[in-house]
């Protein structure tokens, strides 16, 4: 199930705020610093109902051990009449992809897609593409190029964006990402039947917490806006463009919440 054909692209698609609750299972009194400048966010659209998944799977688990690479796993739901509905999948992660569509200004929405740095897709299965994807896009103007930070402070999560190396580079939208770092899954029904795949880096909610501009600038998350069972690391991402219009990566940073 690697294309998906017009007949089956959805008709709608969620226009909701990405905002909600989302987890922190147990915060330590410390957050660890994030890596400093990664040089890739790496998001596979992927579902448990799609047999040629669970290669692409396994190689976001093995990105997410690579401290330069933020790896991130965004289950869609359009594959969910095939006989198995995906327990981790979420309709505005499907929208985020055909988001992604309209701006390369392609019909390409298919899994196992991974979107590199906002800006190239590649399929997910494809190790070699995207590694050459990452080297490629890393030479664009502004992409992960902005310093992005996380710390902890009682019962809030600072997030610190520091000001742009490149004049060219002046806004971007700040999110902020509730992750579960392994999420094994046994599959009964649908494509995948008999199967237990394990799931990283899942994206588990998403919020937004500015609008950056260039200069340095710093919000404050209260904890208890974020909170959601089975979330063990956060990421924060600025990315031009916007949810509707979204643009290449400019900066990110993961911590582990444990």
């Amino acid at each position: 199930m690697t294309t998906m054909t017009a007949s089956h692209l959805i008709s709608r698609w969620s226009s909701a705020l990405w905002s909600g609750a989302f987890g922190i299972c147990a915060i330590i009194a410390v957050m660890r610093p994030a890596h400093a400048d990664p040089r890739a966010v790496v998001e596979l659209f992927t579902s448990q109902g799609c047999s040629s998944c669970p290669p692409a799977d396994q190689i976001i688990g093995d990105l997410s051990k690579d401290p330069s690479i933020i790896a991130l796993s965004m289950p869609i739901d359009y594959w969910d009449y095939l006989g198995w509905k995906d327990t981790l999948a979420d309709s505005r992660f499907s929208a985020r992809q055909r988001a992604y569509s309209r701006m390369r200004g392609d019909r390409e929405v298919y899994t196992p897609q991974a979107v590199v740095n906002g800006s190239t897709h590649v399929i997910g299965s494809d190790r070699a593409g995207i590694e050459n994807a990452i080297g490629k896009t890393d030479k664009g103007s502004g992409v992960m190029t902005v310093p992005v930070t996380m710390s902890l402070s009682g019962k809030h999560i600072n997030v610190s964006v520091a000001a742009s190396k490149e004049p060219a580079v002046s806004h971007g939208e700040v999110w902020i990402c509730s992750i579960a770092k392994s999420v094994p899954i046994a599959i009964t029904r649908g494509e995948n039947r008999g199967q237990q795949v394990t799931y990283h880096n899942v994206v588990r909610n998403l919020l937004k917490v500015g609008d950056w501009t260039g200069r340095p600038e710093s919000w404050s998350v209260p904890i208890e806006n974020l909170t959601r069972d089975g979330v063990d690391g956060a990421v924060v991402y600025v990315q031009d463009g916007s949810r509707e219009k979204p643009g290449p990566m400019l900066g990110a940073a993961y911590t582990s919440l444990h």
